[in-house]
């Protein structure tokens, strides 16, 4: 899964429970059997979430600083060739937008 497609997730996710938190107050003063059963379950549901998603931060945080890391590298033992990608883009996309 690259880091775009986790972003989102982490982003849904949070969506989720946020919308699971406030479910769980709305139906705070509800009772019965089997509103305190769902109310365990959705409880537990959140919990599982939040977890995964702080799971998910932290690998899309390492990544990033790999990723970032080995930018780094490469630029620092190709400087003319990145310099003649920096520049390429730079012209194309003063090409396309020069074009409006």
């Amino acid at each position: 899964m690259d880091t775009t497609s986790k972003e989102k997730l982490i982003d849904d996710l949070r969506v989720v429970a946020g919308d699971v938190e406030e479910l769980l107050r709305a139906t705070a003063n509800q009772t019965g059997e089997r509103v305190s059963e769902a109310r365990k379950r959705a409880e537990e549901s959140l919990r599982s979430a939040r977890v995964r998603l702080d799971e998910l931060g932290a690998e899309v945080k390492v990544r990033a600083g790999d990723a970032a890391r080995a930018t780094d590298h490469y630029v620092h033992e190709n400087p003319w060739q990145s310099m003649a990608v920096g520049a390429g883009l730079a012209f194309l996309l003063g090409y396309l937008f020069g074009r409006r």
